[in-house]
């Protein structure tokens, strides 16, 4: 570490034999939640406790006091690719140690919520055994290395899954006591002393203190921006030319959380820095890895992320400074940009003769209720004919490997447990997405997820009536300004700010090129739609032919917006 004044955390990690701290003695001991400093370093293994408001709430009803805890567990999942077997364990451990329910996350990986402490070793070990991994999935390291997750017959779509694949194991904590604590048999003795060892031979990437914060890749087409590219730390766009990747552009600094209370932090799209053919893609991640872990802020977590370091320095000498840890100078980025974006929702053929389909999971939440039994849905599907399973940035789920023949029962059984098809969805509802938020997230100010579907069931009247039901745009919903759902560069983010209350953004665009601006604040809940829709009455008035959503309120600019609105607020 360097002479810099470093944050508590940091110091924590240090002292933390790498990441191992108290973790075992705290697992061994008969309480209900862990202590602040190793809350901190279980983070890297994929958890984070947290306290569920509305347990509380109840408790406090009957008389009782004290926060209830339970673990969140995250996997790992590069490019989101499983299989029905991996899924099905998942949904066993969401039954018997989690709250029955299952998460796919906007990163392409899986949450299981409401485990307890006492159970929090046996579900790390049980995802393990089904080759799937948590090290790494939360924390100050590099996090789900994402990719396109079209199954698609052809090396540019097998080559970029490859490619995550491997900067995934390159970038992987290596400290041996992600084995010691979770995988060993507690009553075999087996110990593993870390300390003392040479830093560049336990973590020769990540040293005694890893990452100032946590690390994202993506991996992307610019005909299919599909994993929102431009929001990652780390980009690598392929370029393809006559059917094969001639390598990628490399985009830095892209990023979505902030504080509005603190004017130093603010959402990033990425930069376009270079161009790497694909053999020296990994050598490049390091070196830009490297370069956030020596000179990211290690003093201020607020300002911590890479975007800050390539806002600080510029892009011109971060790039210099990459070239010096890659060992060569960089090319310059190819003409290639986004062009497109596919939600890869509904049925497609593979390429092979075979299909997938991509089904539409409301803001990743999988789970039985009252008027659908999607998590019942889902296990007979992959029961039956175990089809390969990806995940998607938007948090759906795609069934791939899939006979033609078996395409009818498939499509039964979804209709048989109440699981709307794709054709069913809305275009609005499509391309919807929230946060978890409350209960459970600590950070949440406001609901997100679980009010999300009436502000949607509400939009979609007010887009009927203006005959815009088929106009695609992003509706993004957190429950606060940390940005998981992406909103800041959605057509329409709505931010949580206080419990009840939301930042509305607009002018984003569906290609996720571009950062939204602040419309209103502080709008209530039930106050969002009415904000919207003048806005929308506008827009089907005065867009200009093929013009988006977005694109027209980037074009007004916030003072028009305000004007026609308040002018034609009563219309």
């Amino acid at each position: 570490m360097s002479d810099q004044k470093q944050s508590p955390v940091e110091v924590l990690k240090l002292e933390s034999n790498y990441l191992r701290g108290n973790i075992a003695e705290e697992l061994a001991a008969d309480t209900d939640c862990f202590t602040h400093d190793t809350i901190q370093i279980l983070k890297h293994y994929g958890t984070y406790q947290q306290d569920d408001r509305d347990a509380r709430a109840a408790k406090r009803a009957d008389g009782q006091s004290g926060k209830v805890y339970i673990m969140m567990v995250r996997s790992k999942i590069p490019g989101g690719k499983l299989t029905s077997r991996q899924l099905l364990a998942q949904l066993d451990l969401a039954d018997e140690l989690g709250n029955s329910t299952l998460r796919i996350t906007s990163r392409q990986g899986l949450q299981l919520h409401g485990v307890l402490k006492a159970n929090l070793q046996a579900t790390i070990r049980r995802i393990n055994e089904i080759q799937l991994s948590t090290l790494g999935a939360c924390g100050d390291v590099n996090r789900n290395v994402m990719c396109c997750p079209g199954p698609y017959v052809g090396s540019i779509y097998q080559e970029t899954q490859a490619l995550a694949d491997r900067l995934a194991a390159h970038l992987a904590p290596r400290t041996p006591a992600h084995h010691e604590i979770w995988l060993s048999d507690p009553d075999s003795g087996e110990k593993t002393l870390v300390g003392g060892s040479d830093p560049e031979e336990v973590e020769p990437i990540y040293g005694r203190v890893y990452m100032p914060r946590k690390f994202k890749i993506g991996i992307g087409f610019p005909f299919d921006n599909c994993i929102d590219i431009y929001t990652h730390d780390l980009g690598f766009m392929a370029v393809v030319r006559d059917g094969r990747i001639v390598g990628y552009n490399v985009l830095v600094g892209g990023g979505m959380g902030t504080t509005p209370s603190a004017a130093k932090t603010f959402p990033a799209l990425a930069q376009r820095m270079a161009f790497v053919t694909p053999d020296r893609a990994v050598d490049v991640a390091t070196a830009v890895v490297k370069v956030q872990r020596d000179f990211g802020n290690r003093e201020d977590r607020k300002i911590a992320r890479l975007k800050y370091l390539v806002h600080r320095w510029g892009l011109e000498q971060f790039k210099a400074k990459v070239e010096e840890y890659f060992g060569s100078p960089l090319a310059d980025p190819e003409p290639e940009d986004v062009t497109a974006f596919n939600d890869h929702i509904g049925w497609d053929e593979q390429g092979d003769g075979k299909w997938f389909y991509g089904l539409h999971v409301e803001n990743g939440r999988i789970k039985d209720d009252e008027t659908t039994q999607l998590k019942t849905a889902i296990r007979e599907i992959c029961t039956r004919f175990e089809p390969g399973i990806r995940l998607t940035a938007h948090a759906a789920l795609l069934f791939t490997g899939i006979d033609p023949g078996d395409r009818g029962e498939i499509e039964a059984i979804l209709r048989r447990h109440g699981v709307k098809l794709s054709e069913e969805i809305s275009t609005v509802r499509r391309w919807s997405m929230a946060c978890v938020a409350l209960p459970t997230c600590g950070l949440a100010l406001a609901e997100s997820e679980r009010v999300l579907p009436d502000l949607i069931d509400q939009l979609e009247v007010e887009l009927a009536k203006l005959g815009l039901e088929n106009e695609p745009f992003t509706v993004r919903m957190t429950g606060c300004p940390n940005g998981c759902a992406r909103p800041y560069n959605a057509d329409i983010g709505l931010v949580g700010k206080t419990r009840g209350k939301y930042t509305v953004f607009v002018g984003g665009r569906l290609l996720g090129t571009r950062l939204n601006f602040i419309y209103r604040d502080l709008v209530p809940l039930e106050e969002v739609v009415p904000t919207l829709v003048p806005l929308l009455t506008y827009f089907r008035q005065d867009r200009t032919p093929g013009e988006t959503f977005g694109d027209f309120c980037a074009r007004k600019g916030l003072d028009d917006l305000t004007a026609w609105a308040e002018t034609n607020a009563h219309s």
